[in-house]
């Protein structure tokens, strides 16, 4: 079994290379997020933009095949069909890669980043 530590540093690794990929491919705004005290879903949100469907599909690639080289294969990949919003789960870091439009409108960095979930306790505990 892993330590603590031990796990911390496979997540940093798996964040280094998700973000080397996505450097290597001109990724823009590259927003590294962690949501370990907002959600069990994941530990991390790594989002990232492209100009242009071609370049999302580019983005996602580059990424898929940095981290198989480096022993990391994704849980579960979501938007590949339409290069718009793709998700590549990697269990403890989620990769969001938006077109720069989709990224504008659904605006998911900005709604992890606030803090809208203790907000939420708040009124939860005030009606109790």
């Amino acid at each position: 079994m892993k330590d603590k530590q031990t796990i911390q540093e496979e997540i940093q690794k798996k964040l280094d290379i998700i973000s080397e990929a996505l450097d290597n491919k001109k990724g823009r705004n590259l927003d590294v997020l962690d949501i370990r005290d907002k959600t069990s879903l994941s530990d991390y949100f790594v989002i990232v933009s492209g100009n242009s469907t071609p370049q999302v599909g580019a983005l996602a690639d580059e990424v898929v095949d940095k981290m198989a080289q480096a022993g990391y294969d994704y849980a579960h990949v979501e938007g590949k069909s339409n290069n718009r919003w793709i998700i590549l789960d990697y269990g403890e870091v989620m990769v969001h890669i938006f077109h720069r439009e989709d990224r504008a409108y659904y605006q998911l960095d900005e709604l992890w980043k606030e803090d809208l979930f203790e907000d939420s306790k708040e009124e939860s505990h005030e009606s109790h």
